[in-house]
């Protein structure tokens, strides 16, 4: 008797599955059975599912890249221009007899706003304006009590801007 319990113990441990494990049959119902053809064409889905998202990507980015190239090369265009501004300004703020001469140069000068304003070019940069280091660039100190804080006493030279891009930084004094 005690032979047929170990021996009905041992076929039922065969029958049963261990822990963790599935039951041979079920195991192969569970599976159905993948078309290899199936397969393949969902492989190439996917690949060319991903080639259309990278070169979406890669036209956003050159498109992205063109606009920045172009307010670059503007933003540069500019900035070789500026020190004609300067010398014209300078010009404007010496004293002179000849009328025609100061009425070209002033000429000159509305012509070449004109263009900068046309380009999209913003000159900022004056005194009384609150002191912004994003914009400015302080190269002197000076204490004023008929000025308020962070504000400009003078400016040595102009800023300029392109939107929100800056071309050249107003150099100032800042009081107080």
């Amino acid at each position: 008797m005690a032979e047929e319990t170990k021996m009905n113990e041992e076929e039922i441990a065969e029958e049963t599955p261990a822990a963790g494990e599935a039951p041979v049959e079920a195991a192969e119902e569970a599976a159905p059975e993948v078309d290899p053809w199936e397969e393949k064409y969902n492989a190439e889905h996917d690949a060319h599912l991903r080639i259309a998202a990278e070169y979406d990507n890669f036209r956003k980015r050159t498109v992205k890249e063109k606009d920045a190239a172009y307010g670059n090369g503007k933003a540069d265009a500019v900035a070789k221009i500026l020190p004609i501004y300067d010398n014209l300004e300078r010009a404007l703020k010496q004293p002179t007899e000849d009328a025609a001469f100061k009425k070209g140069v002033e000429m000159t000068m509305t012509e070449l706003v004109k263009i900068l304003t046309g380009l999209g070019v913003e000159v900022f940069g004056e005194v009384g304006d609150s002191f912004d280091p994003n914009l400015h660039n302080a190269v002197m100190h000076t204490e004023d009590e008929s000025l308020g804080e962070n504000t400009i006493a003078q400016v040595f030279q102009k800023g300029f801007k392109i939107g929100e891009k800056v071309v050249r930084f107003a150099m100032v004094q800042v009081a107080n």
